[in-house]
């Protein structure tokens, strides 16, 4: 328990409010204190300010009588200890308390020394000075005594009564003592309700964090430490369900971004193991399985012709034919995969290309009740293209509209046409490279079957991975860190950290920063770097204008593809059919595609069918 992150944060919390509330009640404490004395001074200063005036007239007159008794009715008020006044030499003329009438004081006593410390009296003393705070015994509660000095007048000096000289200042002092007992029950009461407000904040600020440090940190950290132990032990499939908003909720979904590319990677690897073993085998298929199976063929073949009078027997011999020929074509598939052939390219007629190869399939499809509808465009020009690989794939792709449609039939259409498109939006980055010639690639996240540029962002503080389209004009990137449409991010390649940003260079669009990536043997390629503007340029290829592409669609009326598996159809050994299918069909296609420096794209709809789009360079042969 000690040693967890929200222990560790509740005690610092804690600790922090103690110091901070315990400072505070002390000076809330020490302000109260000063508050109430000071107004007991005040109020004890207005009292010998009265006394003083009260007795002034009966003074110049020496109605001692009238003097006393006013001293007595003062001295009598509830909380006044004594009034007493004093003359110059420290003799206690009048008292409220009898007793101490005719005594003298100690000029070294408390009460004595603020005016007499150097032997003499102070004429002139601030009242500050002129109050002092004591206990008359060890035990007894505090009073506060105020000396209010009784000054020489001219009819002092001049009356007949009176025996002072005009040299004189001061005659005498007026002494009141006043009982601080009510004032320090007040203060302690103040001090304790100030401790109670003390405690019960600081317990009540530490239930709170403890509450939400609970909440949102012990619990995500918990999380999170949980799904790394599922991790640790090979779990890739683990996520971590939590859709907030503040760091943690970005922690979570980079950890579930994590564990989903590691998914991949490790799926990928074992792919790759699977490719490599593929490698070595296909070098002994051909003779060691393709010599038996030929010879298997040749005589079930030969033996049904001789059968023809023994149906049982022929029956047999057609599955043995069926099954011969079908382990041929999985062998066959797998060569093809192996050995991505570089294209031998002459030049021909797509539209030649497209009958040979519905002449292999064409029976099959009229006995399984499918129409086979025909769009080619006559006047198409000839294409610099490997025949046999072009015929490979658009035989492959009639095979998978074939198995896509049910025993109750439908359509396939196939067409040909010539365009002439715009770069934009159709040409293929397949080389991005940093200026440290750094390959920006990235094979693992792919869109639409693409791989993707990879670049390291840093936005608010925060830092991530985004990858780019690598189509020229298409921005579904994808983005690893939150980003917010008005903000802007720095790019820069994710191993050496140098900077894509365009120095002095602004998108015309909308005033951000732009990226610059070099294409291999291609210029360069700009883009908007704020999240949301699909503002690019590449001059190199722009400065070209229109390009004239062979286009082949081949649609069917068959059950379609999932969009979720539509990113991951032209990937190796991935497959729709189930057991049916190798998984290695579209991934041939999309090589062979590639080779010709095509495109090759996929619309479906569940139920519906599919279409896939085929476009080729026209290049000519000179």
């Amino acid at each position: 328990m000690f040693k967890k992150i929200g222990f560790k944060l509740i005690v610092a919390v804690g600790f922090t409010a103690i110091i901070t509330i315990g400072i505070f009640s002390y000076f809330n404490i020490q302000s109260h204190s000063s508050s109430l004395l000071a107004e007991v001074e005040r109020s004890a200063n207005q009292l010998s300010e009265t006394v003083k005036h009260s007795t002034r007239y009966d003074m110049l007159l020496n109605q001692r009588d009238r003097i006393l008794k006013i001293i007595n009715t003062i001295g009598q008020q509830p909380g006044i200890r004594d009034v007493r006044v004093l003359n110059k030499v420290g003799e206690i003329i009048y008292s409220s308390r009898e007793d101490d009438i005719g005594k003298m004081v100690d000029k070294k006593a408390e009460s004595c020394y603020a005016c007499h410390a150097a032997n003499k009296p102070i004429e002139r003393l601030p009242i500050k000075d002129r109050t002092r705070i004591f206990r008359i015994h060890p035990d007894s509660s505090r009073v506060i005594g105020i000396i209010s000095p009784i000054y020489n007048e001219q009819s002092c000096w001049s009356a007949d009564c009176h025996a002072h000289t005009k040299s004189q200042t001061v005659l005498g002092v007026l002494d009141v003592t006043i009982s601080l007992d009510e004032v320090d029950k007040q203060i302690k009461k103040g001090e304790m309700e100030i401790v109670i407000f003390a405690i019960t904040a600081i317990l009540a600020l530490s239930f709170i964090i403890g509450f939400f440090v609970k909440r949102w940190v012990d619990k995500p950290v918990k999380e999170l430490l949980n799904a790394t132990n599922q991790v640790g032990i090979g779990n890739l499939n683990y996520t971590i369900k939590d859709k907030r908003d503040d760091e943690m909720g970005m922690l979570a979904r980079s950890f579930n971004n994590m564990t989903k590319k590691l998914s991949e990677a490790r799926l990928q690897l074992f792919q790759s193991d699977k490719m490599a073993s593929l490698g070595r085998l296909a070098a002994g298929v051909a003779h060691e399985i393709n010599n038996p199976l030929t010879g298997v063929l040749t005589y079930s073949s030969f033996l049904l012709k001789r059968a023809q009078n023994n149906p049982e027997l022929q029956e047999d011999l057609k599955v043995i034919v069926r099954e011969t020929k079908r382990s041929r074509e999985i062998v066959k598939s797998l060569l093809d995969f192996a050995r991505q052939s570089v294209p031998k390219k002459n030049e021909a007629n797509i539209n030649d290309i497209i009958e040979h190869a519905i002449s292999v399939v064409e029976n099959q499809l009229a006995i399984d009740r499918i129409k086979l509808i025909k769009n080619l465009d006559p006047n198409i020009p000839a294409i610099t293209v490997d025949s046999n690989q072009i015929q490979q794939v658009i035989l492959n792709l009639l095979v998978n509209a074939h198995d896509a449609i049910d025993k109750s039939g439908g359509t396939i259409t196939i067409s040909s046409s010539k365009l002439s498109l715009s770069p934009y939006g159709i040409t293929h980055i397949k080389k991005a490279i940093c200026p440290k010639r750094h390959d920006l690639m990235d094979n693992e996240v792919k869109i639409d079957g693409m791989p993707s540029i990879k670049l390291k962002a840093k936005a608010n503080g925060n830092e991530g991975i985004v990858n780019l389209d690598p189509v020229y004009g298409k921005s579904r990137h994808i983005y690893e860190i939150e980003l917010d449409a008005k903000k802007e991010i720095n790019l820069m390649c994710p191993q050496c950290n140098s900077s894509l940003i365009e120095e002095g260079k602004k998108c015309p669009k909308c005033g951000s920063p732009i990226f610059n990536i070099e294409i291999a043997s291609q210029g360069f390629y700009e883009g908007c770097t704020r999240k949301g503007c699909d503002w690019q340029k590449w001059d190199a290829v722009d400065i070209d204008g229109q390009k004239d592409y062979i286009e082949i669609k081949i649609s069917d009326t068959g059950c379609g593809i999932a969009k979720e598996d539509l990113a991951k159809i032209f990937e190796p050994f991935y497959s729709t059919k189930g057991q049916k299918g190798t998984g290695l069909g579209l991934a041939v296609i999309w090589g062979i595609i590639d080779n010709h420096n095509g495109t090759i794209n996929v619309e479906s709809e569940l139920n519906k069918g599919t279409t896939f789009i085929i476009r080729l360079p026209l290049i000519r042969v000179r």
